[in-house]
Parts: C-alpha cells; sequence; structure tokens
C-alpha cells in the first residue's frame, strides 16, 4: 500500500504517535507500507514556522529531511499536472495544501492518510489517522 501522509499526521507521528488509531500506526511502521511526503507539506511547515505558528525543535531546512529519512518517506514532488489537476477539483474548501494533496493522491493513485473529514467529501481513497 502507498499512503500519502497529510501533513498534520506526519507530524503527529513525530511527535504524537499516540494521536494515531492502532491501524494508522501499524500501516506506518509496516514494512509494506510505502509512505509519501509531499512538497506541498514541506512548503506548509515552512510558512508556519516562519509566521510563529509551528514551533520546531530546528530549522524546517533540516528538521524535515531528517525526519523524512527517520520515518522513511519517500519525498513527492509537486508536479505541473498535480498543480493543474487542482482546477478540476470541487470547490469544497479552499486550503490549498490540502487541495493539491488531493490532486496528488488522485494522480498517484494512492490513499491519502489523514485526520481531516474534510476529504470524504472528494473522490479519493482516505486512510483515516483515528
Amino acid at each position: 500500500m502507498t499512503l500519502l501522509l497529510d501533513t498534520q499526521v506526519w507530524l503527529w507521528m513525530l511527535v504524537s504517535p499516540e494521536r494515531l488509531s492502532a491501524e494508522a500506526r501499524d500501516a506506518v511502521v509496516g514494512g509494506d507500507t510505502e509512505l509519501l511526503l509531499s512538497a506541498a507539506s514541506s512548503w506548509e511547515i515552512a510558512i508556519k514556522y516562519a509566521l510563529g505558528k509551528l514551533p520546531l525543535p530546528e530549522s524546517p531546512h533540516t528538521y524535515v529531511p531528517s525526519r523524512m529519512r527517520a520515518v522513511g518517506a519517500t519525498p513527492l514532488a509537486v508536479s505541473h499536472a498535480h498543480a493543474l489537476a487542482v482546477a478540476s477539483l470541487p470547490p469544497h474548501h479552499r486550503d490549498p495544501f490540502d487541495r493539491i494533496l488531493v490532486a496528488q493522491t488522485r494522480l498517484e493513485g494512492c490513499a491519502l492518510l489523514s485526520a481531516h473529514r474534510i476529504f470524504d467529501s472528494y473522490d479519493v481513497r482516505v486512510f483515516w489517522a483515528c
């Protein structure tokens, strides 16, 4: 199984894994699951860190890559196809980070690991984190 990690879920994995359901914890530590972290998540983390809304023990420049290696997450770039696919999504909400994750999930043929119920509104496979 391939899971695209929602930003919030990825941060929970690192600092509050108890917030994840037992099923989600099993999925992310299982050897047969490929974990993807979108460049959009790195962008979201960098913005929130710069605004003082996301405290981290070190700069996102070093925090994100080192923690990706620690959990075995594969980076997923945001391609032009991903960005353009956002235009075809229904306007269920306006969060640009969530919308690009939906587009990536669709185009990459994976499931999205998330706790945000807004994703129920989209035609994507969601693996619920809680």
